[in-house]
C-alpha cells in the first residue's frame, strides 16, 4: 500500500525506508569525518600518539603537520581506492550485498584503530581500512538510491545521503564533547568503537530491502525486478506481474539494459566520445572535485583547530554549532534541489560561498583574531553562513547528480570514478591543510573563494538540468545534439512540449494505475477470483487485455 502521495502519484513505504537506511553509508562517512577533528586535541590520544617533548605532560605534545596530516588524510586515501573497487563490486554482488560487505570491510577498519596503543602508524592504517568500506559505500549508495527511487521524489532520497553525511558529523561531535572528560583512553576510543554500531545498522538492515530493479533487469531477473519496482511504488506484491504499468516500466529497464549489453561497459568505456559518455564522466569528475574545493571539509577536519587559532576558548562548542548548521541546513537544500531543479541552486550557492569565505579569509587576515574577539566572532558568522549556502547547495546536489546522469552501462564505474575524485581532493586537502595554513594561515580562504566561483561557472557552462526526468530520459536529453546546458530546463522528451507536461502525463498514468489497481480488486473480489490469476505474457498483450476488460 502507498504510504502517502506526491503530485497524485503514490509512493511506498519501502521507497522512503531504503532510501534512509542506504543512507546511513553517508551517516558513517559524516561520523568518521566530524570525529578526527577533536579526537587530535584529547588529551590521551596526544600522549599516546603525539611527539612531546616532555614525556607525560600533555602540554609538551604536539603533533607535527606530517603527522597529523596522515592520520586525517589516509581515511581519504582508503575512501578513493574503496571508490574504485565499489563500482565493481556493486555490479557482480548487487548493490545490496556489496553494501553488506563493505560495512565488514569498515568494521575491520574501526577494530584496528581502537585497538591501538602507542604506534600512531597502526591508528592511522585503521583508518586507510576503514575509508576502504566508506568509499565503496560512497559508490554504491547514490547508485542504488537513484536507481530504486521512484522518479517523482528521486532528488529528495537521494538527497538523504549528504543529510545523513551531516548528521553523522553532527553526531560525532556531540559524542566526542561528551567523552572528552573521561579518563584514560576512553575518550578517544569509545567514539571511534561507536562507528561499529552505524557499520552493523546498515549492513544488516539493507539485506532485507529490495535489490534495484535496473541491476536485476540487467542481470535477466525480471519477475525479481517487478517486485522491487512494487514493493517502491506501493504496489502488493500479488499485483506486481499484473501491474500493466509495473510492466512497462520494468520492460523498459530490461529493454535498455539488452542494448546497452551489446556494448562492454569497461573503464575505457568511461571515456569514450559516443552518446557524450567521456563529457558526462569528465564533467561528474569535476563537479566532485570542486565539492571539496569548496572549502567544507577546511572546516570539519580543522575546525576545533582553526577556532582555537582565532580565541575561541572551547573549539568543541564551535564545531557542534558548526555542525547544527550544517545538519539542519541540509534539510532546506533536499528541498531546494527538488524545487529548483540542480543548475540554479549549484551557481548561486557557489557566489554565496565565495562571498562569506571572501569575507572570512579578509576578516582572518586584517587583524590578528587572538587579539581582536570582534574579528573572531565575524569568523564564526561568515563560516557558519558559509556552511548555510554549502549544505543547501553543493553538498546534496552533487550527490543526486552522481546517481543520475550517467547511462546504466557504465554508470556504476562512472560514479566511482567520480567519487574517486571527491575523495583525491579530500585526501590532498587533509593532508597538505597544515602546512598551507602554517604558511599563507587564513589567506587560504581566498584559494577556497576563487574555486567556488570556478565551479559556479563550469555549472553553467556544462551542466544539463536533469530534474523531473526517469534516468532514461535524461540520458536521452545529454545525447539530444540541439540541447544545450544553459537551455537544457526546456528540454523535454519526445513528444511532449514541455517538461511539466510530461510530468502531468507521468502523474496521470500514475493515477490511472491506483484506479485500475483498485478496480481489479474490487472486480476480483465481487466474482472471488485471484487478482494474481492473470497470466505474464507480452506487454502490449497484456494492455490490450485490460484495455478491453475495463
Amino acid at each position: 500500500m502507498a504510504l502517502f502521495h506526491v503530485q497524485g502519484v503514490p509512493i511506498g513505504g519501502v521507497a522512503i525506508m531504503l532510501a534512509l537506511l542506504a543512507s546511513m553509508g553517508g551517516f558513517i562517512f559524516g561520523y568518521d569525518t566530524g570525529q578526527i577533528s577533536d579526537i587530535l586535541l584529547m588529551d590521551d590520544f596526544k600522549l599516546r600518539f603525539a611527539q612531546c617533548s616532555s614525556p607525560g605532560d600533555v602540554n609538551s605534545c604536539e603533533f607535527s603537520d606530517v603527522r597529523s596530516g596522515l592520520i586525517v588524510s589516509l581515511l581519504s586515501i582508503g575512501t578513493l581506492i574503496g571508490a574504485l573497487i565499489g563500482a565493481p563490486t556493486a555490479d557482480f554482488l548487487g548493490r545490496r550485498h556489496a553494501m553488506a560487505a563493505e560495512c565488514l570491510v569498515f568494521i575491520v577498519g574501526v577494530i584496528i584503530q581502537v585497538t591501538s596503543m602507542s604506534q600512531w602508524a597502526q591508528f592511522a592504517v585503521g583508518r586507510l581500512i576503514s575509508g576502504f568500506g566508506v568509499g565503496a559505500l560512497s559508490a554504491a549508495v547514490p547508485m542504488y538510491q537513484a536507481e530504486t527511487a521512484p522518479p517523482q521524489i528521486r532528488g529528495s532520497l537521494t538527497a538523504t545521503y549528504q543529510l545523513f553525511i551531516t548528521f553523522g558529523i553532527l553526531v560525532a561531535y556531540c559524542i566526542s564533547i561528551g567523552t572528552r572528560e573521561m579518563s584514560g583512553s576512553g575518550s578517544w576510543r569509545t567514539v571511534v568503537a561507536i562507528g561499529i554500531i552505524w557499520a552493523l545498522v546498515l549492513g544488516i538492515g539493507i539485506l532485507f530491502m529490495p535489490e534495484s530493479p535496473r541491476w536485476l533487469a540487467a542481470h535477466n531477473y525480471l519477475e525479481e525486478a517487478k517486485e522491487s519496482l512494487a514493493r517502491s511504488r506501493g504496489v502488493s506484491k500479488a499485483d506486481a506481474r499484473t501491474d500493466r504499468f509495473i510492466i512497462r516500466e520494468a520492460e523498459q529497464m530490461r529493454s535498455n539494459a539488452q542494448k546497452e549489453a551489446q556494448m562492454k561497459g569497461g573503464w575505457l568505456d568511461c571515456f569514450k566520445g559516443q552518446n557524450k559518455t567521456r563529457y558526462r564522466t569528465l564533467l561528474g569528475m569535476a563537479l566532485q572535485s570542486f565539492q571539496q574545493l569548496t572549502g567544507a571539509n577546511y572546516f570539519f577536519y580543522y575546525g576545533a583547530t582553526v577556532f582555537q587559532s582565532v580565541g575561541i576558548h572551547d573549539s568543541f562548542v564551535t564545531q557542534i554549532i558548526l555542525g547544527a548548521v550544517n545538519f539542519f541546513c541540509t534539510f532546506g537544500g533536499i528541498y531546494v534541489m527538488e524545487k529548483f531543479g540542480r543548475r540554479v541552486p549549484l551557481i548561486v550557492g557557489g557566489l554565496w560561498q565565495s562571498a562569506w569565505l571572501f569575507v572570512f579569509a579578509a576578516a582572518g587576515t586584517a587583524k590578528v583574531p587572538e587579539d581582536n574577539p570582534n574579528i573572531g566572532k565575524l569568523m564564526i558568522v561568515a563560516a557558519c553562513m558559509f556552511i548555510l549556502g554549502y549544505a543547501m547547495t553543493w553538498a546534496p546536489g552533487v550527490w543526486i547528480l552522481v546517481g543520475e546522469t550517467f547511462p546504466t552501462r557504465t554508470r556504476a564505474k562512472q560514479g566511482a570514478l567520480a567519487t574517486a575524485s571527491n575523495w583525491l581532493w579530500n585526501f590532498l586537502l587533509a593532508f597538505f591543510t597544515p602546512f598551507i595554513i602554517n604558511s599563507i594561515n587564513f589567506s587560504y580562504g581566498f584559494v577556497f573563494a576563487g574555486c567556488n566561483l570556478a565551479g559556479a561557472i563550469v555549472v553553467y557552462f556544462f551542466l544539463y538540468e536533469s530534474s523531473d526526468l526517469t534516468l532514461e530520459s535524461v540520458n536521452d536529453m545529454y545525447t539530444d545534439p540541439t540541447c544545450k546546458p544553459w537551455t537544457s530546463r526546456k528540454w523535454a522528451p519526445e513528444g511532449f512540449a514541455s517538461r511539466e507536461e510530461f510530468a502531468r502525463y507521468r502523474d496521470a498514468q500514475e493515477k490511472e494505475k491506483d484506479v485500475d489497481v483498485k478496480a481489479r480488486q474490487s472486480h476480483a473480489e465481487s466474482e472471488g477470483t485471484a487478482v494474481e490469476g492473470h497470466g505474464v505474457g507480452d506487454k502490449e498483450t497484456l494492455v490490450h487485455q485490460e484495455n478491453v476488460k475495463w
